[in-house]
């Protein structure tokens, strides 16, 4: 139950993100669902990787650096997914960005006061 609260909540993130910002762009509702279910996916798959593999750069950088690699992952799901673009590594910069921010609000309204434990 849990992960599916999780997926929805991420799937009204992304389609609110695409209202807010012009450089990304999602046709409806649905398609948000999946591109939270790509983004899940990527993240369990490929995010550790790309983090192992760039580590120097993310110790120099002050890990600053995990930032591009949550752009990456972004955009990267905008090029696999028809319904669901992304115009720019620019714009997948400032998504991933915005998309942390909203996913972290409607966590704390959906999980205030209850053990997200459980």
């Amino acid at each position: 139950m849990q992960l599916l609260i999780k997926l929805l909540l991420n799937g009204l993130a992304v389609y609110a993100l695409a209202a807010i910002l012009p450089g990304i762009t999602v046709d409806n509702f649905w398609q948000a669902i999946i591109v939270a279910v790509v983004l899940a996916v990527l993240n369990t798959l490929l995010k550790p990787l790309l983090v192992i593999l760039t580590i120097p750069i993310t110790v120099f950088t002050l890990g600053l650096f995990l930032l591009v690699i949550d752009a990456l992952i972004l955009w990267l799901a905008g090029s696999m997914l028809d319904g669901f673009a992304v115009d720019g590594f620019w714009w997948a910069l400032l998504g991933s960005l915005i998309l942390a921010l909203i996913t972290s609000v409607l966590e704390r309204l959906v999980y205030d006061g209850r053990d997200r434990r459980k």
